[in-house]
């Protein structure tokens, strides 16, 4: 259990809440089609989802701008797979991507009970390194926009996770403090590591089958939450 004076509860999104590598999937299933791109999806996917976290890496650390991170995580997985395709149609895909990502709407398994489970009891919020146009549009076709008091992304914070700007940004929108804020993410370096750094107590949901480690609570299930909360 957590300290009895936490009042707010900060979710990540992608990976955390909002089911990111099966709607990306399914997005990737209807533009390869739709723009006459004639490769097996599971091979795509397969070379596509590790590179991507890595591209996400470098956005992170500032080492990539958003428009190369779009354009850069497509020309390598097609460069791998030897497949010929011009920049207009990485361009392509790249608008296409964005505009239909958040058509799909999967979230994890018990994200809805356990925001109904939280909401009576705290202030919940987000703080996501995704881009704001796409980060509202996946909230609200998911339907989940209404659980939230503050949604904070790294556009409004000029800074990313787990920079921590970001986070004392967060704690301020909150109107309230680290001592009585858990974060809950997947990532371990930017969420979890980043809100630790700012005083925050952790909750870490293991979305990608990482290794126990002894730096906070770990879950497997986000079910789990309501054991500590």
């Amino acid at each position: 259990m957590y300290n009895e004076k936490v009042s707010d509860v900060f979710f990540d999104l992608d990976h955390t809440l909002w089911d990111f590598e099966k709607n990306s999937a399914l997005t990737f299933e209807r533009i390869l089609k739709a723009n006459q791109v004639d490769v097996d999806l599971n091979d795509f996917l397969e070379i596509y989802i590790p590179i991507n976290l890595a591209y996400w890496k470098l956005y992170r650390d500032e080492k990539v701008t958003k428009s190369e991170l779009r354009y850069q995580r497509l020309k390598k997985v097609f460069d791998k797979l030897k497949y010929g395709v011009s920049d207009d149609t990485i361009d392509q895909l790249a608008i296409d991507y964005i505009e239909n990502l958040s058509t799909f709407n999967h979230l994890f398994p018990n994200a809805i009970e356990v925001l109904e489970y939280l909401k009576p009891k705290y202030k919940l919020h987000i703080i996501t390194n995704g881009f704001h146009e796409v980060q509202e549009r996946k909230l609200k076709n998911a339907h989940i926009r209404d659980f939230f008091d503050q949604v904070v992304n790294s556009e409004m914070a000029g800074v990313k996770k787990p920079n921590p700007l970001i986070f004392e940004l967060a704690l301020e929108k909150a109107k309230t403090t680290s001592e009585k804020a858990v974060m809950i993410g997947d990532s371990l370096e930017a969420d979890i590591l980043g809100a630790k750094a700012v005083g925050l107590q952790t909750l870490h949901f293991n979305a990608h089958n990482e290794p126990d480690h002894e730096i906070c609570q770990m879950i497997h299930d986000l079910g789990e939450i309501k054991s500590y909360l």
